[in-house]
């Protein structure tokens, strides 16, 4: 496999399996109320220090992003809406 054809793979995960993931609501309309509902998230507050979060899920989002795995792009866009 050559380096753009890595490059160029479409990500595992879509934007609602990370609300699936976090065991929220995943449509469109809930995704979008969520996010409305939630920001603006400081910018000194860490995305898994959050207050909207249980435990479970400030720890899946640390974990993820720590690993850097196939979730990290997505709580990263995560992140950045409720920024």
């Amino acid at each position: 496999m050559l380096y753009s054809e890595i490059a160029m793979e479409k990500p595992v995960h879509a934007f609602k399996d990370l609300f699936e993931q976090l065991g929220l609501p995943s449509e469109s309309e809930a995704i979008k109320n969520f996010i409305e509902a939630n920001r603006p998230l400081a910018p000194e507050v860490e995305l898994a220090d959050a207050g909207f979060w249980n435990a479970g899920q400030a720890s899946f989002i640390r974990e993820e992003l720590l690993r850097d795995a196939d979730w990290a792009e997505l709580v990263d866009q995560l992140d950045a809406s409720l920024r």
